[in-house]
């Protein structure tokens, strides 16, 4: 059993940075892949960015690459997501997900959720 708790979240204006933690309790974090996902209101949860259990692999979707950045401290159950040039379309709850996984996973099929943390992205 895993579970997740988001923190970070706020309010900024575009171009501007957030990093969001997602703390993990439990002896086996290092065992898991991890993802974050995000929901605007009114659209379908999508898939954001991934790192493997170990850290060495990283994926991001299309539309964050060279903007986010995510990363993990075993040592801490802790993975994290440094955001930076953030723009409107960015705005949604942000969630952490863990998933047994040795493959990247981009579809919500995801073991444990956390719940959330609202980013809101002003123009």
């Amino acid at each position: 059993q895993v579970q997740l708790v988001e923190s970070g979240g706020g309010s900024v204006q575009a171009g501007g940075s957030l990093r969001l933690s997602c703390a993990a309790s439990g002896r086996t974090f290092s065992s898991y892949a991890m993802s974050w996902f995000r929901q605007a209101p009114g659209k379908e949860r999508e898939f954001v960015a991934h790192i493997s259990a170990s850290g060495g692999t990283t994926y991001y979707a299309d539309s964050v690459k060279g903007r986010f950045t995510i990363s993990r401290d075993n040592a801490k159950n802790t993975v994290y997501l440094q955001m930076k040039s953030l723009k409107p379309e960015d705005t949604a709850v942000y969630y952490c997900a863990a998933k047994r996984s040795p493959v990247v996973v981009t579809t919500p099929s995801y073991n444990y959720w956390g719940q959330g943390t609202q980013v809101t992205v002003s123009s």
